[in-house]
């Protein structure tokens, strides 16, 4: 990564961030009636469950999977913290590159609490992963660097931006998602540029095992983190049955289709990079966001 974009991140890093403190109106009510995220992303949508909600349900479902995806987010930009921290380590504090990484850290803090808080507006449980995944995270924060750690981060940054920058315009949803969606969107566009540029500058220093090795952790990572955004506790607490409703979730043609349309940037990025071999797309369909 050229000192050039570094430098040019940092300035944009001054100029335009939010303190979500202080920026979303915490006290503001829900409004009645609006979802709280788009029901055609919803995992049920078109399904027959769906057809059997009524209008209230389908509203109350939008909240839990909501606070899904907000909960999973925070769990990985947790992990994401901590092996950009351990990247910085050796690094020499006066380089641009290292700011800007710190930077980028303070910014994942407030995220952070932005969907702690956001989570705890929505009056519903803080799902996050699942404890198997849980368990299998906080293995790859420990043991996770260079390509595929930034690889990973860009996935899970790429795939909820896509729905977010739909989110933010969609006025048939809550303010409070438009205007969470809206910070997210501006401050995660630098850390997906730092993550891209990173990408790019590590691979072609690869040795083909090393290579191969980033290929795998990057396939499996990303299908850790896009097969847990919904818990499968959501539908309990909106009183469907968790295990049909999670087979119904991932043979929906509608959600594969979601899925697919939030994986599609990254992973065109990730095929120019030779980071999407052939012998790994099983991982990726199966992941959902690689189309079958």
């Amino acid at each position: 990564m050229t000192q050039t974009v570094e430098t040019r991140l940092l300035k944009s890093s001054a100029k335009q961030s939010y303190d979500p403190e202080v920026d979303i109106d915490w006290d503001a009510p829900l409004v009645d009636g609006l979802y709280f995220m788009q029901p055609e992303r919803l995992s049920l949508h078109g399904t027959a469950l769906w057809e059997s909600m009524t209008e209230e349900q389908r509203i109350e479902l939008s909240r839990h999977e909501l606070a899904s995806i907000a909960s999973v987010g925070l769990w990985f930009e947790i992990i994401l913290m901590q092996m950009m921290l351990r990247d910085v380590y050796d690094q020499d504090p006066r380089a641009p590159r290292t700011q800007y990484s710190l930077t980028e850290i303070g910014d994942e803090c407030r995220h952070s609490v932005m969907f702690g808080r956001l989570v705890d507006k929505l009056g519903v449980p803080a799902y996050g992963a699942t404890p198997h995944i849980h368990r299998l995270g906080r293995g790859f924060k420990t043991l996770a660097g260079g390509v595929s750690a930034y690889a990973s981060i860009l996935v899970a940054e790429e795939i909820l931006d896509r729905w977010q920058r739909e989110a933010m315009k969609d006025t048939r949803l809550q303010p409070l998602t438009r205007m969470v969606s809206r910070i997210h969107v501006l401050e995660e566009a630098r850390h997906m540029t730092f993550a891209r540029q990173e990408v790019e500058r590590m691979v072609p220093t690869l040795t083909p095992a090393a290579k191969r090795w980033h290929q795998v952790v990057t396939a499996q990572t990303s299908f850790m983190v896009a097969r847990s955004l919904i818990n499968p506790r959501v539908y309990a607490e909106v009183g469907l049955d968790p295990q049909e409703a999670r087979r119904a979730a991932f043979t929906n043609p509608t959600y594969q289709a979601t899925m697919a349309w939030m994986g599609e940037r990254v992973l065109a990025f990730l095929d120019e990079q030779e980071l999407l071999p052939s012998m790994l797309h099983p991982v990726w369909r199966r992941s959902l966001l690689m189309p079958a």
